[in-house]
């Protein structure tokens, strides 16, 4: 059955599944073979672009169809082109992810690096972290790069870095950019490839055309000609090197030097700590680089260790025999910690802290500890602590989700909302402890979909706050457009336009205090600008990262312990001192299909189903948006539609309805709602804050659930070819935002040292 061996019975059931639905010419494909050590040629031929035909087409792979969903996905990505793939049989190109379709959007992006550096020396760097056939793409990407004559730098051995590193690392060494496999928190059978450019930042959409159109071109070749020749290097070839990486140790050394500049600068109360942190290594890629940086910063005997095996399978986390209606199938809830599930009986709970057997592991761990859970490619962090069952009338008071875990004690589970409110709210206090925090403006970059807690707060501290699409891109977008500014003129005020259309002025030299999202991904920048070798200065590094996400919560808990508070006591007290009225968020993830379906056919057709519903739901919104914006309806016309079309709902004091990027914003007096389609999978996402948690609830439930149909008031409100354009309309809007006072500046490769 392949050459994997489960490690568990669940595992064990997944590879059966997969093995059975996988056809018998799929087996038997021997497309590359990368266990053949010495270089040698791939001839792609004419008969490989169209379907599988055992008479017909023998040789059919399908590709323009892959090539079809591939080139769709990268117009739209948020991180990196994602999606399901055969863990067993990586070849399988019916799959979204194959090694097919990674040899040859590594060959597209080198060929166009080729072009547009012609002469120069190209290095990027390759890494990834746990899921399956990693380290087969790893070795394919090196190979096919080195065949170009590209240097590729891997870490010794081709073990494991988290995502942060590798960006960390692209913008630090001014490398042309970096490939590192991953699909972040998703589930175990989704992989991607996420492109790295030379800022360390994911590629924004016209940077992943480049290399889309290169595709293109490869086929056309192929289909003139009959056939493409594809070269892979030797696996000893001398432009992939490992020794780079060794003498930086991977890195650690340089990252470790700026987290001493920024959020590590004072870690003695940290060293003083007496009931030592808890790190949950979802996946087990965490403990290899975080061990490392806390070694190297003196505290690594403050924090104990759970799941630090490397495994793809991530130690069942998230994995169950049934789907959320009780069905018998194997189903997996991913690993992001704080997705919450309804039983068949309608009761809500954690599917994936709970696969994690809290209940027996933390039974001997005392009162007060608290858990960091960070996630495979380590740049998310969700955090929690064990606290007394005494305290769930104040928990829930402030609307903080809890599991019991025995009669005395409960494990209280932290939205990224409100545990980074905690984060950014004690780094203030740092920096104003020191007389640091007036020594610059403030500003801060968030996702419209994070918490309205965050610019309350943010008011009353006088941090500015720039709104923008989901996606980390995103932030790091803003960042550039703020760098530009400081080089081109130093001494002046920086305006940037958030998302919302608001031009903001951040003041002259400002700092960023934090930049994040409510799905877990945080960083924070520090005093002085940072500096690559070659002199490109940055405010923040572009990838979220846990590690620096942990120090901050970690000198946040020494000082806790100090004052003998909880974090619940801690965030109860932001709330307070900072007038903060919309405590509350909630987000509501509609799936509308089983993502761990092993038959790819089935997984296809329901998710061609499941995006029209996701489609119809969103255009019902974004219509509305769109017309507001193009004066071609007023918020009393809208209020009017929605009122009629939720009969259940008051929406009499919403104030505004904007498209921001990837979603429909609702505005209201005293909260706001925002509906966000996936825009490469068949789901939706509600999300909402503000004051009274049983009405954003309702709302988020009930709009993100909604079926889309069209009312006879929206029909009469919204023309036909209007609701059929405002996709592209959309499109245009957040093109033009995200090219407003972006840096054109084109990356000059130097003269490496290293």
């Amino acid at each position: 059955m392949n050459k994997k061996v489960p490690g568990c019975k669940l595992e064990k059931e997944l590879f059966q599944n997969v093995y059975d639905k996988t056809p018998d010419y799929i087996k038997n494909l021997k497309l590359f073979n990368f266990e053949n050590k010495n270089e040698f040629k791939f001839k792609l031929k004419r008969e490989h672009l169209y379907p599988y035909d055992a008479e017909k087409n023998p040789e059919g792979l399908n590709l323009l169809e892959w090539f079809d969903n591939y080139a769709k996905e990268a117009k739209v990505s948020t991180a990196g082109i994602r999606g399901p793939q055969n863990i067993l049989f990586p070849q399988d190109t019916r799959f979204p992810i194959n090694l097919v379709g990674i040899v040859l959007a590594t060959l597209a992006k080198a060929l166009v690096a080729r072009e547009k550096y012609e002469g120069k020396k190209i290095i990027k760097l390759a890494g990834s972290e746990v899921r399956y056939n990693s380290e087969l793409y790893l070795d394919a990407i090196a190979r096919i790069q080195a065949a170009q004559g590209i240097k590729t730098l891997t870490p010794a051995q081709r073990k494991t870095i988290p995502i942060w590193l590798a960006s960390f690392l692209a913008f630090k060494l001014d490398l042309i950019g970096g490939e590192y496999i991953t699909s972040s928190h998703g589930i175990s059978v989704k992989t991607a490839t996420k492109d790295l450019n030379s800022q360390g930042s994911q590629y924004l959409p016209e940077e992943s055309l480049e290399f889309v159109n290169k595709i293109n071109e490869i086929f056309a070749l192929t289909e003139k000609n009959g056939y493409y020749e594809i070269n892979v290097s030797a696996k000893d070839n001398p432009l992939i090197d490992e020794t780079v990486m060794k003498k930086l140790n991977d890195g650690i050394d340089l990252y470790v030097d700026y987290l001493k500049s920024g959020v590590a600068q004072n870690l003695e109360q940290v060293k003083k700590i007496k009931s030592k942190l808890l790190v949950e290594c979802v996946g087990g890629c965490a403990y290899r680089t975080l061990s490392r940086v806390l070694d190297k910063l003196g505290i690594l005997d403050k924090y104990s260790w759970h799941n630090i095996e490397e495994d793809p399978f991530f130690h069942s986390i998230g994995k169950y025999n049934t789907d959320p209606k009780g069905n018998k199938v194997f189903y997996d809830y991913s690993v992001d910690a704080t997705v919450i599930a309804k039983k068949p009986d309608g009761q809500k709970y954690f599917p994936v802290i709970e696969s994690m057997h809290y209940e027996e592991f933390l039974k001997d761990y005392p009162m007060g500890t608290i858990v960091l859970i960070t996630d495979p490619d380590h740049d998310r962090l969700t955090v929690c602590q064990i606290e007394a069952s005494g305290n769930i009338p104040s928990l829930e008071e402030y609307g903080i989700s809890y599991l019991q875990l025995d009669e005395e004690r409960v494990l209280t589970i932290y939205t990224a909302n409100q545990a980074f409110l905690m984060l950014m709210d004690y780094r203030v206090k740092q920096l104003k402890s020191t007389g640091k925090f007036k020594e610059h403006p403030r500003f801060m970059i968030k996702t419209t979909a994070s918490a309205l807690s965050w610019d309350e707060w943010a008011k009353h501290h006088d941090i500015k706050v720039i709104n923008v699409p989901v996606g980390f891109k995103e932030i790091a977008n803003i960042m550039k457009k703020v760098e530009l500014q400081l080089r081109e003129n130093p001494d002046k005020n920086v305006f940037v336009d958030d998302v919302f259309g608001n031009t903001i002025n951040l003041g002259i030299q400002p700092r960023l205090i934090f930049g994040g999202e409510e799905s877990g991904g945080m960083i924070m920048g520090p005093e002085n600008l940072i500096e690559s070798l070659s002199g490109r200065k940055a405010v923040a590094m572009r990838e979220k990262s846990a590690t620096e996400a942990i120090i901050v919560a970690s000198s946040l808990a020494a000082r806790l312990e100090e004052d003998n508070k909880t974090l619940s006591e801690y965030l109860a007290e932001i709330f307070d001192k900072n007038n903060i009225s919309a405590k509350y968020d909630v987000r509501e993830d509609i799936s509308y299909y089983n993502e761990s379906e092993p038959d790819i056919e089935k997984l296809k057709a329901a998710k061609i189903e499941g995006e029209k519903k996701r489609t119809k739901n969103d255009l019902f919104f974004l219509s509305l948006a769109i017309a507001v914006r193009q004066n071609l309806a007023t918020i009393d016309a809208v209020k009017k539609v929605l009122n009629n079309a939720f009969a259940e709902l008051d929406f009499g004091n919403l104030q505004s309805v904007k498209f921001v990027g990837d979603g429909t914003y609702l505005e209201f007096v005293d909260k706001y709602i925002e509906i966000r389609p996936s825009g490469t999978d068949a789901k939706t996402k509600a999300y909402a804050g503000g004051t009274n948690l049983e009405e954003i609830s309702t709302f988020a439930r009930i709009l993100g659930n909604y079926s889309g149909e069209r009312t006879e008031l929206h029909k009469e409100l919204i023309s036909d070819e209007l609701y059929e354009k405002s996709k592209e309309i959309a499109l245009d809007f957040y093109l033009e935002f995200v090219d407003k006072g972006a840096d054109k500046q084109e990356f000059v490769i130097p003269e490496y040292n290293f």
